[in-house]
């Protein structure tokens, strides 16, 4: 798999075009205030751009709703949105058992594998053997998080947690960590990139757990919000059928991120 950036018109404040209708129900839509390409990154004037930031604006097009993207440091994300500084997250968050004892979450609108990512010059793959005495690092408040303790903490040396995925990304090019987990698309962006290409390569794909994993991603919201979570699954549906979910991906992917 391949991923393609594309030039991107969205904003920090981006808010739906031809969405002016009075009486428009106004929501804040939460993204991770980090660079995650090419689901969400800003450009070089602050403007956020990216596939996620796209689809959440097309999902908001098609419920009908004005909605602005507002950053949130990930690791207070679903707070903000339980104290309503946020109405939705599109924030790459997977659909989990833990974190719906919390919040709730809409249909998925991808789902990509988890893979590890680690440096050229050291040999391992992505089992717990392949981490034996490795130090890997994670996000907190990840599902990589969570996977990496239960799989890899009896081989690895260390696991260790950084704020950011960037962080960690840097870290590994550094040479400060052997490898870090996280979602397919963006590790195999980092490893593009120029400095990804210097230190770095996809070590393989972790086995599957569901349980921690989830069944993909979704848009986090309220529990009591059922409104507006009906509105967003009829609008993922909708944009699924009428071809405005493919043409978006097409622009960043040459394969289905929608998944199995």
């Amino acid at each position: 798999m391949k991923a393609f950036l594309k030039t991107a018109v969205t904003a920090g404040t981006l808010i739906v075009a031809a969405m002016g209708a009075a009486g428009a129900e106004t929501i804040k839509v939460g993204i991770a205030a980090e660079p995650y390409p090419p689901f969400a990154s800003p450009d070089a004037s602050g403007k956020w751009q990216g596939w996620e930031v796209e689809m959440a604006m097309a999902i908001c097009e098609e419920a009908k709703l004005d909605c602005v993207i507002t950053p949130v440091a990930w690791d207070g994300i679903i707070p903000a949105l339980l104290t309503k500084k946020i109405d939705m997250i599109t924030a790459s968050m997977s659909i989990t058992e833990d974190r719906k004892k919390t919040i709730d979450f809409s249909d998925k609108y991808y789902n990509t594998p988890t893979v590890v990512l680690g440096s050229r010059d050291v040999e391992m793959d992505a089992t717990p053997e392949g981490m034996k005495g490795k130090v890997l690092g994670v996000q907190v408040s990840t599902v990589h998080q969570v996977y990496a303790k239960k799989h890899f903490a009896d081989t690895a040396a260390e696991i260790k947690e950084y704020q950011t995925q960037d962080e960690a990304n840097q870290d590994l090019a550094a040479g400060r960590i052997d490898a870090t987990q996280a979602d397919s698309i963006a590790m195999e962006t980092f490893a593009a990139s120029d400095t990804g290409k210097a230190c770095c390569e996809i070590k393989g794909k972790v086995a599957d757990d569901i349980e921690v994993l989830g069944p993909g991603v979704g848009v986090g919201l309220r529990k009591d919000d059922t409104e507006l979570k009906e509105k967003i699954n009829t609008a993922i549906k909708g944009i699924r059928e009428n071809g405005k979910y493919d043409a978006i991906s097409k622009e960043y992917f040459n394969f289905d991120i929608y998944g199995g």
